[in-house]
This record gives C-alpha cells, structure tokens and sequence, in this order.
C-alpha cells in the first residue's frame, strides 16, 4: 500500500502547522478531517459492532467486515439465513494488476472468515465450516452452518476492534524472542498446510529487505500495477465517508503533524506519491523493523489454502494486537510475482520467494513484518453491514 506523503518535504513542526492554520487554511483543515480523525459514518462499524443483540447473525458479519483486506478493498458479501451464513467473493472489488489471480482478494476473504468464527462461538454458536461449497459458483468462498452452543469468549475476539496495520516505525532494537515467535507459529497449529517462515537475523532481514524494495521499485516501474493501486487511494475525506473503503491518510503511521499537514496541502503528483512510498519502504518498513514473515502454504493457487492463510494471518495479527505487536503485510514481491505470471516474462521475484524459503514442499503466499510499534495505529473505513449484505 501506498504513503501518499513525502515527509522530508513537509512542514514537520508544531509551529509550522500553526502558521499553516493561522494563514487561512483552518477551513481546509476541518474539510479535509484534520480534527474528525476515526470519525463519521465510514469509521462507525468500529463503535458499535457489538450493538446489536446476541441472538442476531448480523452480529457476525458486523465482526467479519472489520477483518485485514488487501487495499481496505472489503472484497466481500454476505447472507445470512435463519441457521447459516454465506460468505461470496465480490469479484468487482478486484485491485486489478496489483492482485490478477485473485490471491489477495481470497487471503482477505479467510480474515473475515476467521473473524466471523471467532464472532459465533463468542455469541453462542457452533459452527460447521465449508470451503467453496458450490462448484457451480467459484464466487460462493464459505458456508458456515450455525448450531446453538456455548458462549465462548477469547483474547482474538475481544481483540477484533483493536486490531489496525501498523505501517509506522518498530522498535528495531527490541527483538522478538524465541518464544513469542513459536507462540506466533503455533497459532495455526490445526491447519497444517499454513505456516510461518521467520527472517529475523541480521543477514535475513537484510536479504528479504533488498528484494522488498526493489520489489517497490518494480511495481512503479510498472504503470498498470502503479495506476491500479492509486484507484482505491481515498485522500479525500468526502470521498472517504463516500466510499468508505480504500487507503487512508490516517492509516498510514504518519505522525500527527505530518498526517495534519498532508491533508492541508495540495495533493502530491503519482511520481511524487510513488517517491514517497519508495522511502517509506526503505526508510521505515525495511529499516525499522526487528523481524519479517512469510506465510507460506503447499500450493499458493489453490483458493482453499488461500483462506486458510488469511484466517492464520487475522488470527496473528489478532494475537499480535494482544500482545502489544504491530504487524503489517508487505505483498510487493508476491504482486510482482503473480504479475510475472500474468505477463509471462523472467519470474524474478517468484524465483526469489522460492529461494528465500528454500523448501519445494512450500509455497510463499504473503511476506510481512512485525515488531513492537513506537506508535498507535489508527482504523481504516469500513461499509456498513447493509453494504455487504444485498
């Protein structure tokens, strides 16, 4: 995703923004959400998911749309029947070129999904859960059959309204020990066909670092895939509580003067916002950070193995937020890779997932970093459930 704000260009002060806002641009800074930050109708699924009564199932679709999504696309529809709810693929919220095979679209798809689970069995449902029940339909992801059962609360559910990307600095100095890392690893103990390959080594982060930015590099480099993403950039605060979806200012681990700012001035140019997301990868998700991920799967075409990685990555990230840990996808090498594919030219940065995780039996699905964040992350918007349910 894209930092849309070239800070070593910005006015970083405190009293710089002041001569800003005392120069005329008070009514600029309120039309552009400078001070309504997390507010408004985009940002009210975070309030009130859990208003409505236990006994309604749109009480699990309002904890499955808060679930992580590739671009805050929410590629996602719902129907809810009396015993069951089905989950759909909304093909038309696509990120074209940056996603072609619909791999992230479905690692999104099993986030809401682990949500939604952790939802009933918190308001008292058994579940019964099929993968792609209708072959007629490659849209139909999940079916989950509800049963009543126990209330089972957990620290994940609890943590659904908490959990944001951090796209801020990590403390870098702060390492994640042995056993937090195997305690991250054991979450997806009852899927077998998941796991984490960790690079956290001097060397490793080193490695992984170099081929994550020039994997930035490549994804500018390619206009479809750069025109593609600046699509769902909603640096507009009308067009965010229009839309309700996309990226954000605010969720970009800005520092409040420099969020304040970027909303004040004039929007950047796409080599100027292409520019800042290139430093922003090296300066802040490549140097600040003491540890990077890649969840991996047996076969990384196969939509099944797909969901179940995105129901292990909301359920890590879940656990991350639990555990004071920011966590943050960093899908450059795997749109590169799916893009080589769709072009069928040198597959460079499928060769390199390959060879940064040096087992045949595995297949890389989506790097990402984590660390101990020196910030808070803040919410992205979010449709409302009448949205995703036609």
């Amino acid at each position: 995703m894209k930092l849309s704000i070239d800070r070593r260009s910005l006015l970083t002060g405190a009293g710089a923004f002041s001569v800003l806002v005392a120069g005329g641009t008070v009514w600029r800074a309120a039309d552009q959400g400078v001070f309504s930050t997390g507010q408004g109708p985009a940002y009210e699924p975070w309030q009130n998911w859990r208003t409505e009564p236990v006994d309604d199932k749109t009480a699990l679709v309002r904890a499955a749309i808060l679930a992580a999504n590739p671009h805050n696309t929410q590629p996602w529809l719902f129907r809810v029947r009396q015993s069951r709810i089905d989950l759909f693929a909304d093909t038309t919220r696509n990120i074209g070129a940056i996603d072609p095979d619909l791999r992230e679209m479905y690692i999104g798809l099993g986030c809401a999904l682990e949500n939604l689970l952790l939802a009933a069995a918190a308001n008292g449902y058994l579940t019964e859960l099929k993968l792609l029940p209708n072959a007629a339909d490659p849209t139909h992801a999940a079916q989950v059959e509800l049963t009543p059962g126990p209330s089972i609360h957990s620290a994940l559910y609890d943590a659904i309204p908490h959990r944001h990307t951090h796209r801020g600095p990590y403390d870098s100095r702060r390492p994640l020990g042995p056993a937090v890392l195997k305690a991250a690893q054991e979450l997806g103990a009852d899927m077998p066909v998941v796991r984490i390959f960790w690079f956290t080594s001097d060397e490793q982060r080193a490695r992984i670092g170099k081929l994550i930015i020039q994997a930035t590099q490549a994804v500018i480099a390619d206009s479809q895939q750069s025109q593609d993403s600046a699509k769902w950039e909603r640096f507009n605060w009308q067009a965010l509580q229009q839309h309700r979806d996309g990226i954000t200012l605010d969720a970009q681990g800005l520092s409040p003067i420099v969020r304040a700012a970027a909303k004040i001035l004039p929007p950047l140019s796409a080599d100027q916002n292409n520019n800042a997301w290139l430093d922003a990868t090296r300066d802040t998700f490549v140097a600040k950070t003491p540890a990077f991920g890649i969840l991996a799967v047996r076969s990384n075409q196969d939509k099944v193995q797909r969901m179940l990685g995105g129901r292990l990555w909301q359920r890590l990230h879940l656990w991350g937020t639990s555990q004071g840990l920011g966590l943050q996808p960093l899908n450059q090498m795997s749109e590169r890779a799916d893009r080589e594919t769709q072009l069928a030219i040198q597959p460079t940065f499928g060769n390199a997932l390959k060879d940064l995780i040096d087992d045949a039996s595995w297949q890389a699905l989506m790097p990402f970093r984590i660390g101990y964040p020196l910030s808070e992350a803040l919410a992205s918007p979010r449709r409302s459930i009448k949205d995703v349910m036609p």
